[in-house]
């Protein structure tokens, strides 16, 4: 279970301190994969940053008993100067994994990448797909309760995507998804409730047609 408590978030822009959310409050229901729409600004993005502690509120409490993963995927947090090889080493380390362990995630993620000799260079000489199969396979080595995904199925070429969907639906045997995209038909293949963001408020629907509908009307 989430629950989000007069969580407040804002950025401040050369015009101003922009709101993005302002004391709220919900609590989101648990064990269900839950789509995250909402027009383009809304703060889909944001919120999956403070649900995976990547960003933190200027005021409020998220709480939670369920381990979150990085936003799936997202290559922005690399270490250019680092091989994807020391990149992985590090997440590693920092989750804990030493040894064996450490090894085993390492090859998982050059494997999944197919990026050969490539794996060992900086990653800033790498082009987007490169960075994004690191990227996935850094994401689906680890084991979560929930998996933040931010548009990650429309990377990559269709032959990348085809491998990130399987490995991804293996991955939904044991755990639940937050799945931020404008695809609805990934929503209604993949979700079982729907958050619509409009307007720095949340509003759940179990429903998921009613939930996509609402969005389109928007």
């Amino acid at each position: 279970m989430f629950t989000l408590d007069n969580v407040t978030k804002s950025y401040l822009t050369t015009s101003g301190r922009k709101y993005i959310f302002r004391n709220l409050s919900i609590v989101i229901p648990p064990e269900k994969n839950i789509a995250l729409i909402g027009k383009n600004g809304a703060g889909k993005s944001t919120l999956m940053r403070l649900l995976s502690g990547v960003d933190t509120p200027d005021s409020g409490v998220i709480r939670t008993d369920k381990s979150i993963s990085w936003p799936v995927g997202q290559a922005g947090g690399f270490q250019g100067s680092m091989s994807a090889r020391d990149n992985v080493k590090f997440v590693c380390r920092v989750y804990g994994y030493v040894g064996e362990e450490m090894r085993s995630k390492v090859r998982y993620v050059e494997e999944f990448a197919e990026i050969g000799t490539w794996f060992d260079e900086p990653i800033r000489t790498y082009s987007s797909g490169m960075r994004s199969r690191v990227a996935f396979g850094l994401s689906m080595a680890f084991d979560f309760d929930y998996y933040l995904i931010d548009e990650v199925m429309a990377a990559g070429d269709n032959t990348f995507r085809k491998k990130c969907d399987q490995v991804f639906q293996e991955k939904l045997g044991k755990s639940k998804i937050f799945l931020t995209t404008h695809n609805m038909k990934e929503v209604e293949r993949l979700c079982d409730i729907v958050l619509l963001v409009d307007n720095g408020k949340l509003k759940v629907y179990d429903d998921v047609s009613k939930g996509i509908e609402e969005y389109r009307t928007k």
